[in-house]
């Protein structure tokens, strides 16, 4: 890039909320572009050996007087004789009824991923990648503008992922995955398969790649990102490479999503939940594909198809 050349500036949904690391609790930050159906919040930490509560507080606004309407109150209780977990909406400075789920799948003395993923009418949560409850909106989600977290909790990352853009009601969770990560296909790939990878860029990163090989261990096509340069391509079983004429969205130390959609005999990318393009290679080399492998400076939270 040339001495004052200016970046054509990126459409909003393409962009991911930095994530945050060992926020001191309680903590407040406001929500970029509020919720919205299709969004995801991460939050990982550990619970305390003598915590009694914590809760996770998706608001409409951050005022202290009034105190602002809490369209999801989530709020685990440990020090019953039966831990558990409650969900509430707080509207006009009033409690409506609860929402109460019994067997806790947090542990005091245990680290945790909880997964808040947000549908149409409802929010998804899960623990340590496994679905613990769902609980349906009681106030519009995009009054939400706003993320609190009190109580007995020691948080070391919060992040801001979106949702598949092919898969209208998905339901993935993130569950960790070591790198370089190897994953089997047997049936090859096919018409409205979608690949989903969501991960966490490494601090000094040097590339990430996707590959998709076949029944020959050949490998017919192979996605990479360059820290280097900051450019993203396919690159064929040939070594020739086509650059993808799209942001480059990988940043050291922030999440990132990539979706890849079999169709019609090509595969269509997704960054971020927004479509940038596709590479054709032919409906028989998509079924004859039987090994996804994804290398580089990542941490990866989610491997799906």
């Amino acid at each position: 890039m040339s001495p004052g050349e200016k970046l054509d500036p990126l459409p909003d949904t393409f962009i991911l909320q930095p994530p945050v690391f060992h926020p001191v609790v309680p903590y407040v930050t406001t929500i970029f572009g509020g919720l919205r159906a299709r969004k995801m919040v991460m939050l990982q930490g550990a619970v305390p050996l003598n915590a009694r509560r914590f809760q996770v507080d998706f608001q409409c606004g951050c005022s202290l007087h009034p105190r602002p309407d809490i369209a999801i109150h989530f709020n685990p209780r440990f020090h019953t004789t039966k831990p558990h977990v409650i969900c509430n909406t707080l509207h006009g400075g009033r409690w409506q009824a609860e929402a109460r789920w019994p067997h806790l799948a947090l542990q005091r003395g245990a680290s945790f991923l909880i997964l808040f993923l947000f549908g149409n009418e409802e929010m998804k949560v899960s623990v340590n990648g496994q679905h613990f409850l769902h609980y349906r909106y009681r106030l519009p989600l995009s009054r939400v503008d706003t993320l609190g977290i009190y109580g007995d909790i020691f948080v070391t990352a919060v992040g801001f992922l979106n949702i598949s853009p092919f898969v209208e009601g998905g339901s993935e969770y993130p569950v960790g995955h070591e790198v370089p990560c190897s994953r089997a296909l047997p049936q090859g790939l096919w018409p409205g398969q979608v690949i989903i990878v969501r991960g966490l860029v490494l601090p000094e990163p040097k590339d990430f790649t996707l590959s998709l090989l076949d029944e020959a261990a050949h490998v017919p096509v192979t996605l990479r990102a360059s820290f280097t340069d900051r450019t993203l391509a396919w690159v064929s079983r040939w070594g020739r490479k086509k650059l993808i004429l799209a942001p480059f969205l990988f940043y050291p130390q922030r999440f990132f999503e990539v979706l890849l959609l079999c169709q019609e005999g090509e595969l269509k990318l997704a960054l971020s939940g927004q479509g940038v393009g596709a590479t054709s290679l032919g409906q028989q080399a998509l079924e004859r594909l039987r090994e996804l492998r994804i290398s580089g400076s990542v941490q990866l939270y989610c491997v799906h198809y």
